[in-house]
């Protein structure tokens, strides 16, 4: 007898995630070393973690014998002084994925509803699944949120929304007042998801922690993958009013974030010098790749975070190409947008390489490319 005659049905259609392809894999099947690959694929820091994250994470490493502080009290100390909350707002998580989980885990039944857009994170739609829960996905014209549609397709069965700012993976940013007027609309009874995992990039970022504070039904959720170029550690954290962040407490492993991941991400947090450089790189980067592609006739999503989506025609074919020349970009397969490609912002050194090697392909070679 088969096994999945006893296993939940929906498991069945459930696609795994697809992350980046790591440096390691490549280097192996290619026979590559793996100083000589540059990995543009995951929203990476391409600087690392912050030096006193680093001096930190050294320091917690003594102590690896003994159990995590499962509370995490100082990291949540922190993070909710530096957010104008109280602890009991925070809750950490293995990532913010965790914290995507943790929502299913307390609202969604089988036969239940989120809303999410067309071309939005894909892990939503995989917890969704998860739980036997349906995601309507809603058409995003120029790649953006359609706050009208979402709220339209919110039906009695709906339990969360969620909303990407910016929108991995197409980097779209909605405004303030868009947010304010959306929230101004939507049900009481919906959780309003805030995956703010770039936050840090913008220059003006737009205020959902206000709803936090007015005891609205949302969850704000934050990372340490990105900017604090803390991606191997899997630390990430969910802001909401004390009682919802209470109903989340009660969904989580013990020590689920672990000691050495709290103290990297307690020391990484503090330290603004290094945010401060690693938005400066990024903005430079950014729009840097983005001048190169409207130079070359490539259509490109203009972004607002760390990472640029641009078409160019066979997005599979592109990444293998790139590939092999020790080039990690990320194809958009699974995103249902097959003639694309997204691409990570890396040093300067990194953007260039990049370039020269999308240039070399026979499909880009002769475009014009701006000095620089």
């Amino acid at each position: 007898m088969s096994i999945w005659n006893s296993a939940h049905p929906w498991l069945r259609e459930l696609v795994s995630y697809e992350p980046g392809k790591p440096i390691e894999d490549v280097a192996r099947e290619l026979g590559l070393q793996p100083h000589e690959i540059i990995k543009l694929a995951s929203n990476e820091n391409p600087l690392g973690p912050s030096p006193k994250a680093l001096a930190a994470m050294h320091d917690a490493l003594e102590r690896a014998h003994f159990y995590p502080d499962g509370g995490g009290y100082y990291l949540r100390e922190a993070i909710a002084g530096k957010m104008g909350l109280k602890r009991e707002n925070v809750i950490l998580g293995c990532g913010s994925n965790e914290i995507i989980e943790f929502i299913g885990k307390a609202f969604l039944n089988p036969g239940d509803e989120i809303v999410a857009a067309r071309h939005a994170f894909v892990v939503y739609k995989l917890m969704a699944t998860l739980f036997g829960a349906q995601t309507i996905e809603v058409p995003d014209p120029d790649f953006a949120h359609d706050l009208d549609g979402m709220l339209a397709a919110i039906t009695p069965r709906t339990r969360e929304l969620f909303i990407a700012n910016p929108n991995n993976p197409t980097g779209t940013l909605l405004s303030q007042t868009q947010i304010d007027r959306f929230m101004e609309r939507v049900p009481e009874d919906v959780v309003v998801v805030f995956d703010e995992a770039y936050y840090e990039f913008l220059e003006n970022p737009p205020d959902v922690l206000k709803f936090v504070r007015e005891g609205r039904n949302v969850v704000v959720l934050r990372t340490f993958s990105k900017i604090q170029g803390l991606a191997n550690l899997r630390i990430g954290y969910g802001l909401a009013r004390a009682d919802l962040i209470e109903v989340l407490q009660k969904t989580r492993q013990p020590f689920n974030a672990n000691g050495i991941a709290q103290a990297g991400a307690l020391a990484g947090l503090l330290d603004e010098e290094h945010q401060t450089r690693t938005r400066e790189i990024t903005i430079e980067g950014r729009d840097f790749l983005q001048a190169e592609f409207a130079a070359m006739g490539l259509q490109f999503v203009p972004s607002f975070a760390n990472f640029v989506l641009v078409k160019v025609g066979d997005g599979k074919a592109v990444f293998q190409a790139l590939m092999q020349r020790g080039i990690i970009v990320r194809d958009m397969n699974s995103y249902a947008l097959p003639e694309w490609i997204r691409v990570s912002i890396g040093t300067m050194e990194q953007n260039r390489r990049f370039l020269a090697e999308l240039r070399a392909l026979p499909a880009f070679a002769g475009r014009e490319v701006l000095a620089g």
